[in-house]
């Protein structure tokens, strides 16, 4: 019971009396029950306070907070918690730079083609696949830098 009256989150859900040194008091108030249940859940009581007492007082709120983000992912994907998460978005970043170096390949055919038209007459807006062939020719190595197979000539 850290300077209060109520017992913290975790004592009254383990249903025991809070201790004045009670090692969860500080990161799991009494009026977040929510908090330490989920975290009670998927770690245990015993593994949390040992994880705790471990660390320095100064990095056990960042632990608390790691482990109740780690518990709600865990709830929601138990397999793979909060990598999955983190796989996910690696994919999705990795998808959009694909597709950015497409655009700016198609960019820069459209450009190509525009300087190389003696006429300079207006090219008219077509997939720039119809008048780039190139294009077909790409190999994309590093996912940032774009490497032509053919030459412009």
């Amino acid at each position: 019971m850290a300077g209060g009256t109520s017992p913290c989150a975790s004592c009254k859900l383990l249903r025991r009396r809070c201790a004045k040194d009670c090692v969860f008091a500080p990161y799991f108030p009494p009026d977040d029950p929510h908090k330490f249940a989920i975290v009670h859940k998927v770690f245990g009581a015993s593994n949390i306070s040992k994880m705790l007492q471990e660390l320095p007082v100064q990095q056990r709120g960042d632990a608390v907070s790691s482990l109740v983000y780690e518990a709600n992912a865990r709830m929601r994907d138990p397999v793979y918690g909060c990598v999955g998460a983190i796989s996910y978005l690696q994919n999705q970043v990795s998808q959009l730079q694909m597709q950015l170096a497409v655009a700016q390949a198609e960019i820069l055919c459209i450009q190509m083609q525009q300087n190389h038209d003696d006429n300079h007459m207006i090219v008219p807006l077509l997939p720039a696949s119809n008048y780039c062939p190139q294009l077909d020719d790409i190999i994309i190595s590093d996912k940032s830098h774009l490497l032509f197979a053919t030459n412009y000539n």
